[in-house]
């Protein structure tokens, strides 16, 4: 295994930006009453989990502060579940 140098390293990082691009493209299709309101929160939720895993990085000499941010991230990956089954729910 390599050593890690930067957040941008981690291949979690690199899947959580990935995952936030397509959910982007796949929001471009959604509703245009729903532009302020689900397009909007499902894509913050979605960019969130990257921002909260590079966070967590800088917090990692400090174990308390690094798992904080780490669930962190986690929570925003549910709450982009929960926003993808209501767009789903709704077609």
């Amino acid at each position: 295994m390599e050593y890690v140098k930067s957040f941008r390293d981690l291949h979690v990082y690199n899947v959580s930006r990935i995952l936030a691009k397509k959910i982007f493209e796949i929001s471009k299709s959604f509703p245009k009453e729903e532009r302020y309101s689900l397009t909007d929160q499902i894509r913050r939720s979605s960019r969130s989990v990257g921002a909260q895993i590079a966070e967590s990085w800088a917090k990692r000499n400090y174990q308390r502060h690094f798992i904080s941010k780490l669930t962190d991230a986690d929570g925003e990956q549910l709450e982009t579940q929960h926003w993808l089954e209501v767009a789903t729910d709704c077609s």
